[in-house]
């Protein structure tokens, strides 16, 4: 297991639901066609298709980013292992609900996969609820794999790296984003990002949330079974190491993004999706920008908890 006794937390700039409106609809016009961004009530997200263990996203909103890809490369440290009810834990909010991106842990799975967190963790007199699912490379075709985390594991932890919203779980307010026909050379949560680090560029803004790609095509990547023997020292070594898919609408994005770092180390975003007809991933941008339609829910989170921050640092692999 991980030493998560030095945990750094750092308070972040929160602005009204109706100012991130105003702003996110001004930003994201520059990189798709069509942009409706209001306040509205959380959709029950214990529905299909999100088919979450809580029904809303709000409830004390804060972010964590647990780790990092310099335990994964260039070489795998294998004993690099944290468990969702103990970071919630650590993130001041024990029986939180979680989302975000991850990996899975290997010790446990007995190989690598990535993992798509959805966890009501642990509080008194009740037990977690993980509604995780992950995906790996399915070795009978070399295709995507995509499972339920409780459908073969009981536990609720997570291996190397993990990039979690967390919240009460309520229902309430929250940003709704929807987004049409895509002009630019940004994806969805790119955009998102860099219209705040636009307007804050001396704050930090974190968003977490949920969104779904409801019609169009959508570049992923699944990272292989088996960690690099061979280090991996670039991103052309990391991007030739992964396996690269396009996978279909509808998915189920799982996401975290930061405006910017305050100088804590972050991955400053970290999207993964899954769907109910079996594909799922790390989302990186859509393939068919002129069809695509994004809708989303997100909340400003009020802290960022920096946990387990790699002594050793490098930028590679943080796409």
């Amino acid at each position: 297991m991980a030493d998560i006794s030095n945990t750094e937390k750092f308070q972040l700039h929160v602005p009204t639901l109706e100012e991130l409106c105003d702003v996110l609809q001004g930003g994201l016009r520059s990189n798709f066609a069509d942009v409706q961004v209001s306040v509205v009530e959380c959709p029950d997200l214990t529905k299909e298709p999100f088919t979450f263990p809580v029904k809303g996203l709000c409830g004390n909103p804060r972010i964590t980013d647990v780790g990092g890809v310099p335990y994964l490369v260039p070489l795998v440290q294998r004993h690099k292992e944290y468990n969702m009810n103990t970071v919630s834990k650590e993130v001041e909010l024990p029986g939180a609900f979680m989302l975000g991106a991850g990996a899975v842990p290997s010790r446990i799975f007995g190989m690598n996969a990535e993992l798509m967190p959805l966890v009501l963790t642990e509080a008194e007199g009740r037990p977690a609820v993980n509604s995780s699912r992950f995906s790996s490379i399915n070795p009978a075709d070399g295709q995507c794999l995509q499972e339920r985390y409780s459908d073969k594991y009981p536990d609720c932890s997570f291996g190397l790296l993990g990039n979690l919203y967390a919240c009460e779980g309520k229902p309430g307010k929250v940003i709704e984003v929807r987004a049409k026909m895509r002009t630019g050379q940004e994806s969805f949560v790119a955009a998102l990002r860099k219209t705040l680090q636009g307007h804050y560029p001396d704050k930090t803004v974190a968003l977490g949330g949920t969104f779904i790609i409801q019609k169009g095509k959508v570049k992923i990547h699944i990272m292989p079974r088996e960690f690099s023997v061979c280090p991996l020292d670039t991103d052309d070594d990391v991007n030739n190491w992964l396996k690269y898919f396009e996978v279909s609408a509808p998915l189920i994005c799982l996401s975290v993004l930061v405006s910017r770092d305050p100088g804590l180390d972050l991955r400053v975003e970290h999207t993964h999706c899954f769907s109910h007809h079996g594909e799922g991933g790390h989302y990186h941008i859509d393939t068919t920008p002129d069809t695509v339609e994004y809708l989303g829910y997100f909340m400003p989170a009020e802290f960022i908890y920096r946990i387990d921050r790699p002594t050793e640092t490098h930028v590679i692999g943080r796409d």
